[in-house]
């Protein structure tokens, strides 16, 4: 590691400041500093550096081309620094960290009302649950273990399979006192799509009345809001229904047919091929394959999470560099 080479944090929160505002006074206003001393970092940067940083623009200064390519990576170091401290002063002397990737409305309807129980046996396990709607980036975000719907194949990671998923049709009280009993006649109904999964209607009606190519309807690009678009009377959705747990529940969804459908796709855990021995990563794994496992019968059922055998999907180490996608769950 060069030394020289490394920047200093306090120039580079300069620099994003000043770039942010596009002007040194306030920026100098903003980190409590005099014009000059703002001034005098973004020199020693661009000495540093050997590139032109900002330009003089009337009254204002702009990023350089040079600046504009900087920005990204100088937020981003700024971000993982902060991030560090806030980990190291919020671990205590004895707490693992636990960093967690999971899928929106999966971490929020299911994953998180269930935390207590492993919070309750691993009282020194700190969380962190971070949500995305695409793959994450195992290289370049600090997550230790991550839940992810696709096929088993990860770039840097182990994945081991959670469960299959199957989804029913559900609607408001209202909307399937509308709808006719008879499948092949849904159509007349509003569907509901998941963008992501532009197949999932089309392929219910071929396996289960023969029919293709249902289209028509409203999109939604995540599930939570294709939940609160069913609720809200504005049509038929296909749901999994551990998902929807409490809304079938207390009635504001019913299903409609005692149809359901596996989807083409799975869920896994997948551990960074570095994070092999992480103690709190690798008891979290047990935890949430047994809260699948002690619970499919009952889910599979009513068509949320199907706990097949895990024995019967082996852990695969990916060598590839293509990732499933996460299809907005």
């Amino acid at each position: 590691m060069r030394r020289r080479l490394l920047p200093d944090l306090v120039t580079l929160q300069t620099f994003e400041c000043a770039a942010r505002h596009g002007n040194f006074s306030r920026a100098a206003e903003e980190l409590n500093l005099t014009q000059s001393a703002v001034s005098r970092q973004i020199a020693e940067l661009e000495a540093q550096t050997g590139q032109r940083l900002f330009e003089r623009v009337r009254k204002r200064v702009v990023l350089s081309e040079a600046g504009q390519q900087a920005l990204p990576e100088v937020r981003r170091i700024l971000a993982e620094a902060e991030r560090l401290m806030t980990d190291t002063l919020s671990s205590g002397p004895v707490a693992q960290q636990l960093r967690i990737g999971t899928l929106p409305t999966f971490g929020a309807r299911w994953l998180v009302p269930r935390l207590s129980g492993f919070l309750a046996s691993h009282p020194d396990v700190a969380l962190t649950v971070e949500s995305r709607d695409r793959p994450f980036d195992l290289d370049e975000e600090p997550v230790d273990l991550v839940i992810h719907y696709g096929k088993p194949v990860w770039p840097g990671g182990v994945t081991s399979f959670l469960c299959t998923e199957i989804v029913v049709p559900v609607a408001s009280r209202a909307v399937a006192a509308r709808v006719s009993p008879d499948i092949g006649l849904l159509t007349s109904a509003p569907l509901l799509h998941m963008t992501s999964r532009p197949n999932l209607w089309s392929d219910w009606f071929a396996l289960h009345s023969g029919s293709a190519g249902v289209w028509r309807g409203h999109k939604f690009d995540q599930f939570s809001m294709i939940i609160t678009a069913a609720c809200a009377g504005l049509g038929v959705a296909l749901l999994p229904t551990y998902l929807i747990e409490q809304e079938l529940a207390s009635g504001a969804l019913v299903q409609l047919f005692d149809a359901p459908m596996k989807t083409e796709n799975a869920y896994y855990i997948v551990i960074p091929e570095a994070r092999q021995s992480h103690r709190a990563a690798t008891s979290f794994k047990t935890w949430i394959l047994g809260q699948v496992g002690n619970r499919g019968t009952d889910v599979n059922r009513s068509g949320g999470l199907d706990a097949t055998s895990v024995a019967e999907e082996p852990n695969l180490q990916s060598g590839h560099r293509k990732t499933g996608a996460n299809h907005g769950v």
